[in-house]
């Protein structure tokens, strides 16, 4: 979208919710695409291969992006944005997940100081039949190999995050049951978005679960 900077100004002026740009990373190199990223909070783009053979085959890019300008815009844009870049990888069996491959995804992300970098594979039916996931074992290796703040994001991953979510009620009304708390703490402390707490907060009220508690200009939170 061009006028992608103004939408993120927009957004910003009339929610205090993180503005988070998920981008395939190919027009980093142009120094408007990434002056207009600039107000968000998170950037996430991908980089799905480490070489620029890797880089033809999975991408399938036109012909006016090359793997270098990719790998480029990426390093320019983390000098410049004083947001959270997390990369993420996606990662296709015997195609860019060999030894040789991750050693020069390890040399991209060396150069800089990316907040996370995620591991994803295929979990979709794929337009080329060819490709293949690989395993959680398979995943667990290479981020052992990349290590520091790598983690893994496919699905085998979030199905366990979706069993752990249906705990959020009980682990919001076990932190009010301790003492009263305000809004801000709830999500802070159990790391839930406040749109979501605020949900459930309502559902507790509408059940006289808890009640509000008012105290030096703050709203809190405490069980009945």
């Amino acid at each position: 979208n061009t006028n992608i900077g103004s939408l993120i100004r927009e957004i910003k002026k009339i929610t205090d919710i993180p503005v988070v740009v998920i981008t395939n990373g190919s027009l980093l190199y142009k120094e408007s695409i990434r002056k207009a990223l600039l107000p968000a909070d998170l950037v996430v783009p991908s980089l799905d291969a480490a070489t620029a053979e890797t880089f033809y085959r999975i991408n399938r890019p036109h012909p006016s992006i090359t793997f270098e300008n990719v790998v480029k815009g990426l390093l320019e844009f983390r000098k410049e944005f004083k947001g959270r870049i997390w990369v993420e990888i996606m990662l296709v069996k015997g195609i860019n997940d060999n030894s040789k491959e991750i050693e020069h995804f390890k040399s991209i992300i060396a150069k800089n100081t990316f907040d996370k970098i995620q591991l994803n594979t295929v979990v979709r039916p794929p337009s080329d039949k060819s490709a293949f996931p690989l395993s959680i074992e398979e995943l667990r290796n290479i981020k052992d190999l990349i290590g520091g703040n790598c983690e893994i994001i496919s699905e085998f991953v979030r199905k366990r995050q979706e069993v752990s979510s249906e705990k959020k009620e009980k682990r919001i009304l076990e932190l009010i049951k301790r003492r009263p708390v305000t809004l801000s703490e709830i999500s802070a402390s159990l790391g839930i978005n406040r749109n979501e707490v605020i949900k459930y907060l309502d559902f507790f009220a509408k059940n006289g679960i808890i009640k509000n508690l008012n105290f030096k200009g703050k709203t809190y939170y405490e069980s009945k």
